[in-house]
């Protein structure tokens, strides 16, 4: 088996993006490798944690209303390249994801990682819900077989903040300055929403050193 380590954030589009290709390719490939583990880092950090209006959170980052709409043609474009329902419009609210990244790591002790992952996306990019919101995290968990009030218990305490946000330190010690990013093996970093092309070669490649 070889790791597949990913750094990326649930409100992050490229991600989104980025994920869904790669699924296309393991699905192409189910004999596939690799072992995939996710893992957090914060587009935005100090957020505050009731999150903040998104229109104005996209014209304070990118200078403008004008300029926010420019800054997401790109991604309306490859969203609907990836086959990606993308209702940007109906996104209100820019969350804090630490909560969002806390439910994944629980997800993956039970093995539900990316199945988590996947359903993060789809809640805020095509049906625009608030994933900063603890009820909509519940919801989300008990969607995937979660035990929703162990979440919501979990949620109403500490537990693993300190602990993802020192992996989220980790992954921009290492360099890591956007993502999505997958790094192989623990070694080739591979930044941004590859094709599935690229990790149909990967995999192709990965499959003849092993033979």
């Amino acid at each position: 088996m070889v790791k597949l380590d990913i750094m990326s954030d649930p409100i992050c589009p490229w991600c989104y993006i980025g994920k869904t290709y790669l699924d296309r390719a393991l699905a192409q490939m189910p004999d596939h490798p690799f072992t995939i583990e996710w893992h957090p880092f914060q587009l935005n950090p100090d957020m505050p944690a009731e999150g903040m209006d998104r229109r104005a959170y996209l014209e304070s980052k990118f200078g403008g209303k004008q300029e926010a709409v420019q800054a997401y043609l790109p991604v309306a474009e490859h969203g609907v390249k990836a086959g990606i329902d993308l209702n940007l419009d109906s996104i209100t609210r820019t969350p804090n994801t630490i909560n969002a990244h806390r439910l994944i790591h629980w997800a993956g002790i039970e093995g539900r990682q990316s199945t988590a992952v996947s359903a993060l996306f789809r809640a805020y990019f095509s049906e625009g819900r608030d994933i900063g919101e603890t009820e909509v995290l519940g919801d989300i968990a008990d969607g995937i077989g979660l035990d929703a009030s162990i979440i919501l218990r979990l949620l109403g305490s500490k537990a693993d903040i300190l602990e993802t946000r020192a992996r989220d330190t980790a992954a921009r010690d290492m360099g890591i300055t956007s993502v999505p990013t997958f790094i192989v093996a623990g070694q080739h970093a591979v930044p941004g929403a590859q094709p599935t092309d690229l990790w149909i070669k990967v995999l192709t490649e990965l499959r003849a050193t092993a033979e």
